[in-house]
C-alpha cells in the first residue's frame, strides 16, 4: 500500500456540522452509506477524498467477497478464506479510519487515484 502525506484538513466544521477529520472517519465507519451521504453534502476536498474512498473500497470488497463465494462452492474447504479476507477487511478499516482521523490523505492502491480523479 502506497500512502501520501498532506496537511491536515482545515479545521473548520465545513458544510456538515462536524470536523472534517470525523466526517471522514465515519464516511469509513458507515461503509458504503456513510460515503454516498459524506460525499453528497460535503463539500471539503478531504472528505469527499475519504468518502469517495470508502465507497470504492466498500464495492471491491463485496466484489472480492462473491469471489471467494463462487470460487468455494465446489472446494467447501476454501471457506477458511472468508475468514482470513474478513480479517483483512477488518484490519485494512481500521487502519483507514486511524488514518483519516489522523489528518492524513492516505492512498489505497488503483482505489486512492480514482477516489482522487472523482473528488477533484
Amino acid at each position: 500500500m502506497e500512502g501520501s502525506q498532506t496537511p491536515a484538513p482545515s479545521s473548520g466544521s465545513g458544510d456538515t456540522g462536524l470536523d472534517p477529520k470525523v466526517a471522514s472517519l465515519l464516511a469509513y465507519l458507515l461503509g458504503i452509506v456513510g460515503g454516498i451521504i459524506f460525499y453528497s453534502i460535503s463539500k471539503d476536498s478531504y472528505v469527499k477524498f475519504h468518502a469517495m474512498q470508502s465507497i470504492l473500497l466498500s464495492v471491491a470488497i463485496a466484489i472480492f467477497y462473491a469471489i471467494i463465494f463462487v470460487i468455494s462452492i465446489p472446494f467447501s474447504f476454501l471457506f477458511f478464506l472468508d475468514w482470513i479476507l474478513y480479517l483483512a477487511v477488518l484490519a485494512l478499516w481500521i487502519l483507514m479510519m486511524m488514518k483519516a482521523y489522523g489528518g492524513e490523505r492516505y492512498k489505497l492502491p488503483v482505489i486512492g487515484d480514482m477516489a482522487e480523479k472523482y473528488t477533484k
